[in-house]
């Protein structure tokens, strides 16, 4: 798959909470690997890489600025990447992301990250709903057990829905993170 300049790389909620310990993601390292390799194939052709954190008032683990709430040190973040900050499950809601996105001229969005299926879906949807294409990395986006589902379920049935969302208007797909370029 090609992609214009017009496309930005968002990367959701891969702090170290949500990395390492008690409610480290399923298969999390293989995940910032993969998102390692679009970080720097977005960065070659100049397109925006967009790192998105969760924080929470209540509560020490995602609290802004404490360790759990920091980007997780695998990942080939800069300091000039833009970095969005949040308290819902939605990347949009209450944010400056949408705003940076129109000033990028971004139209298209590669989305990948954590929860699958919480965030990243709420956000697939908001960005769809907000007229952005989508791209879901099918093999870069991770979550928990929940219930009485595992990980490995939860995410190939949020990658199943959300691949077939279509009818809000903008293209949505998922595609594996080996599939995706970005042009220059």
């Amino acid at each position: 798959m090609t992609t214009a300049n017009t496309t930005a790389l968002l990367i959701i909620d891969l702090q170290r909470a949500l990395c390492s310990g008690e409610y480290a993601c399923h298969e999390v390292g293989a995940v910032i690997d993969r998102v390692n390799g679009l970080i720097a194939r977005a960065r070659e052709a100049g397109s925006p890489v967009i790192f998105v954190q969760h924080e929470e008032a209540d509560g020490e683990q995602m609290r802004h600025g404490s360790d759990g709430w920091q980007l997780d040190d695998r990942l080939a973040a800069l300091p000039e990447d833009r970095r969005v900050f949040k308290t819902s499950p939605d990347s949009f809601h209450q944010t400056d992301l949408d705003p940076v996105l129109k000033g990028l001229g971004v139209t298209h969005l590669i989305v990948c990250g954590a929860q699958s299926d919480f965030c990243v879906d709420t956000s697939t949807r908001r960005a769809l709903s907000s007229g952005y294409d989508v791209t879901l990395v099918e093999d870069a986006h991770t979550t928990i057990a929940f219930g009485d589902l595992t990980a490995p379920q939860i995410i190939d049935h949020h990658t199943l829905i959300l691949r077939n969302l279509n009818g809000f208007g903008p293209r949505m797909e998922a595609r594996k993170a080996a599939e995706i370029r970005f042009a220059a």
